[in-house]
């Protein structure tokens, strides 16, 4: 049990609204997924693997079998990896749901080795940020049409301890840090968050409101990797030194869950959140010159081809 861990307290109902979260089939996702379940949301487990996200949504409705004024679950197919496998699921959402009213970019990976997706950018930066980047467009519309709503995306305090490298996405010419990566990509995630709340505003759309947020250092299979991409036991060494601090899945959840749904945030948008309150980030996050560069090259490499903040 950590020492210290923020809680959201709301009670909010979420009975006629519709979720979508990625990567949720386990750890704090799976987490979210259960709470707005219990206060009555409809659900699309937005998920890599199909076979793991059902046996997550049976484990919930079972856990949840006798509660009272549940939701609904809906699994669907979103690889991150591929921004084909996202269009596909963008498509499948857009033609089965006439509204979206949250949206939580959860998924990601975490100082794995070193590979590319299947569109040929670095696994961590393509899965973390472009992936979501192209994911939470292609829903823009439709969630500008549900308004109120909200756009969750899971950083990290990571996001703190590298810059930006947009010349050299690849690692082509550099050689591959892992926890660089990471970094790189959870840095790249508040600045979509950010860029997003500030392109709502120019084009005077109000009542979407986003915010990126550190979860804590949860017990969770983001770490699988760390043995491999560190050194031997590094996970083992990691959990008997950062015991303390390591939430589990269920208190990792709740600023996810707070950006989501607690009254107290309702007109706050792009801001940084950890423990359920706003949290400053780095300088680096806070950069608005490079959060336009990032959000012009996102266009640019996951092939944008129309404008989602007219098309609504």
């Amino acid at each position: 049990m950590p020492f210290f861990s923020g809680r959201c307290y709301s009670a909010v109902k979420l009975a006629g609204k519709t979720a979508v979260i990625t990567g949720c089939n386990t750890g704090i996702g799976k987490e979210t997924v259960l709470d707005f379940y219990k206060r009555g949301a409809k659900i699309i487990m937005a998920c890599r693997s199909l076979e793991r996200a059902e046996e997550a949504k049976k484990d919930i409705e079972e856990k949840c079998k006798n509660w009272p004024d549940k939701g609904q679950l809906v699994v669907v197919k979103c690889d991150l990896m591929s921004l084909n496998s996202v269009r596909e699921c963008a498509k499948t959402i857009l033609d089965t749901e006439t509204q979206i009213n949250i949206l939580v970019n959860n998924a990601g990976v975490m100082m794995c080795p070193q590979g590319k997706t299947e569109d040929g950018f670095d696994i961590q930066f393509g899965t973390n940020h472009l992936g979501h980047f192209l994911f939470t467009l292609l829903l823009l519309p439709r969630i500008i049409k549900s308004k109120p709503a909200r756009i969750v995306t899971v950083s990290s305090r990571a996001h703190s301890r590298r810059g930006l490298n947009l010349d050299d996405l690849n690692y082509e010419s550099r050689t591959y840090s892992p926890i660089e990566a990471y970094s790189r990509s959870k840095l790249a995630n508040v600045l979509f968050s950010r860029e997003l709340a500030a392109k709502l505003k120019e084009h005077n759309i109000e009542g979407v409101n986003t915010y990126s947020l550190h979860p804590g250092v949860i017990k969770t299979e983001l770490g699988r990797h760390f043995d491999k991409t560190l050194f031997p036991f590094a996970r083992t060494l990691f959990g008997f030194i950062f015991g303390p601090f390591i939430k589990s899945p269920e208190l990792g959840a709740q600023t996810t869950i707070y950006c989501a749904v607690d009254e107290k945030c309702a007109n706050e948008t792009g801001l940084y959140y950890s423990d359920c309150q706003v949290t400053t980030p780095s300088q680096m996050a806070l950069d608005d010159e490079n959060a336009k560069k990032l959000w012009g090259l996102s266009e640019k490499l996951v092939g944008l081809d129309f404008d989602p903040f007219k098309a609504a």
